[in-house]
């Protein structure tokens, strides 16, 4: 987490804003707790994109899509205001590495998190799904590990199941290397979008790198499209539950329920994210964030445990 900087709100509505988690193309998210001490993300559209009537209605909307996914698998919205001709959109926070940055620091899932992972995301898509929804933005930044198991974040581009891939001129319409071949081309899309996007994450999180690389992003796109997975980094007793979810035919590719299934992870598996090197990062973030709202504290402040830079690793 980084400190606030000039330019950056101190509150928004009830929440008192203590550091920076991130900031992207059409926005930035802060760490803030309520007058209780309860922890959320705020993510607040940028200024320069503000005063664009469509853009801050879109912005909203990913407000309104989340709340109607009650999953216990996703990030609870708390709240959604427009304050100072800004809008903002508070979630439940969630102290853990994202799933890119937990393989980054402690290398491929072993086999047994591989399949947890799985049937968690798969059960969670399934929930989704069920509201009408599509995702659309499933990979390893957007899947965050915590003590009670794998969350999905971020539904800025969830749309209605079969809804047109809208973008603005120069704009990719998906991550390169996760979104299905259909959204690339910009076609209609479904649920089965999601299943591809997840059997990436789940050939990342097994074999440490992504599925689909080239030089450049046009090269990646064009694999997706007309290329195979590159697999050999998965573990051959994992290979089963991934590939099919890659069919070039959306009507080809496994339901949510299937993949959950399909992946038997071992009994008690939940607890995964409570041991080893994993859940030890895990247990101190939770910490880190405990010790930030429980007492008043500024945009200066630092609590201890935090990173080696003296500011806690949170995430989302």
């Amino acid at each position: 987490m980084k400190p606030l900087g000039q330019g950056d709100p101190l509150r928004l509505g009830p929440y008192r804003l203590h550091g920076v988690l991130g900031e992207g193309g059409m926005g930035k998210v802060y760490f803030g707790a309520d007058a209780s001490g309860g922890p959320a993300a705020v993510k607040v559209l940028l200024p320069e994109l503000a005063h664009d009537g469509h853009l801050a209605e879109r912005f909203l909307r990913e407000a309104r899509t989340a709340q109607a996914v009650t999953s216990e698998g996703v990030a609870r919205v708390l709240a959604a205001e427009l304050e100072g001709g800004r809008p903002w959109i508070a979630t439940e926070f969630l102290a853990g590495p994202t799933l890119d940055d937990a393989v980054g620091r402690f290398g491929p899932l072993d086999d047994a998190a591989v399949r947890e992972l799985a049937r968690s995301l798969a059960r969670t898509l399934q929930d989704v799904h069920a509201t009408g929804l599509v995702h659309r933005d499933v990979k390893p930044p957007n899947v965050v590990l915590t003590s009670r198991g794998p969350r999905l974040i971020d539904f800025g581009i969830a749309r209605p199941e079969h809804g047109l891939t809208l973008t603005r001129t120069g704009q990719i319409p998906v991550t390169p290397g996760y979104g299905a071949p259909e959204q690339v081309l910009g076609k209609r899309v479904g649920p089965a979008a999601d299943i591809f996007s997840l059997g990436a994450v789940l050939a990342f999180a097994a074999g440490g790198r992504p599925a689909y690389t080239g030089a450049e992003v046009t090269a990646v796109l064009y694999e997706v499209v007309h290329g195979n997975p590159d697999l050999d980094a998965v573990p051959e007793g994992l290979r089963y539950l991934v590939t099919p979810c890659f069919s070039k035919d959306p009507a080809a590719r496994p339901l949510p329920n299937q993949v959950a299934e399909a992946a038997a992870p071992p009994r008690q598996s939940e607890r995964l994210w409570k041991s080893g090197r994993l859940g030890g990062e895990i247990r101190q973030r939770e910490a880190a964030a405990r010790r930030l709202t429980a007492r008043p504290a500024g945009p200066s402040s630092t609590p201890e445990g935090g990173a080696t830079d003296g500011t806690p690793r949170l995430t989302r």
